[in-house]
């Protein structure tokens, strides 16, 4: 019980649990912005939806409108996840604090950019393609190190 209260103080491992915290909010505020792009456009993926809603309402598997918000939600499943994993036991290898502070805000900052520029406010590219590929470095360099320390 006592290493779980000194972790709760250490720096590091607090400001992961604050990025953690903040991109699962992130991560659920996507849902109603896919339930607003869906409403907006009365656009569902099933009939009993469409009933439920009534009047105009169709199903469609493949509006570009919808698509962006889904898309950009199934991207941070498909890193927001890793990151966390790998953040989790890189931070068991007692890494310097300022790279871990760095690395964990970086990632943070990087999918917030990366949910902005494709769901939020589309920009062209490179700007979505910069915001995945920092993150997608920093989860492949916490678990080089970690790699490293454990061999």
């Amino acid at each position: 019980m006592s290493s779980f209260f000194a972790l709760q103080n250490n720096q590091v491992f607090r400001h992961f649990a604050w990025w953690s915290a903040a991109l699962s909010i992130k991560m659920l505020c996507m849902a109603p912005l896919i339930g607003r792009q869906r409403f907006r456009k009365k656009i569902f993926l099933s009939p009993e939806d469409c009933a439920f809603v009534g009047q105009n309402a169709r199903v469609s598997l493949d509006d570009p409108d919808v698509e962006r918000p889904r898309r950009a939600f199934l991207n941070d499943l498909e890193n927001i996840l890793p990151w966390f994993i790998s953040t989790s036991v890189f931070l068991t290898t007692n890494p310097e604090p300022q790279l871990a502070f760095y690395l964990i805000r970086a990632f943070g900052i990087c999918r917030i950019a990366h949910t902005i520029v494709y769901a939020v406010i589309p920009m062209p590219q490179p700007a979505r393609v910069i915001a995945y590929i920092m993150g997608y470095g920093i989860i492949a360099y916490q678990s080089y190190l970690t790699l490293l320390y454990y061999a």
